[in-house]
């Protein structure tokens, strides 16, 4: 089969640099040949920090917002037992976030008077649902 490319709008763009719609602008960045890099100096650690088991330790910056805690930070912990390219790694940090936000809800209906009244509003629609639906 022959075929005849030259008819083809933009055919061969990359055999003659002047069939390239970008070469106008199209031009070498400089080389940064004197570029240095000094390692940082290491956060000091006051909470707990977990870290792939592929990494020898901590990077020099790292976030200590939500350290583990909970059943959740058990089973975060548990995920980090295993290798960043295992499916089960990530499906368990996934389920220690949902558990975590369950803990988040019973912590603040604890500590805060109107997220007592606020969930016994809730439960008492939920009851009135459940008992409507039989």
């Amino acid at each position: 089969m022959n075929f005849d490319r030259s008819q083809i709008p933009g055919w061969g763009a990359d055999l003659d640099r002047r069939n390239r719609p970008a070469v106008p602008m199209e031009r070498m960045p400089p080389r940064e040949d004197d570029a240095h890099w000094d390692v940082p100096e290491a956060q000091a650690q006051t909470v707990e920090v977990l870290h792939s088991i592929e990494r020898p330790g901590n990077t020099p910056v790292f976030g200590t917002a939500c350290p583990p805690s909970g059943l959740s930070g058990k089973i975060r912990r548990a995920a980090f037992r295993h290798s960043e390219g295992r499916l089960r790694h990530w499906m368990m940090l996934l389920l220690a976030d949902r558990v975590n936000v369950i803990e988040g809800l019973f912590d603040d209906a604890r500590r805060s008077k109107k997220a007592h009244s606020i969930a016994a509003i809730g439960l008492v629609g939920l009851i009135a649902v459940m008992w409507l639906r039989r």
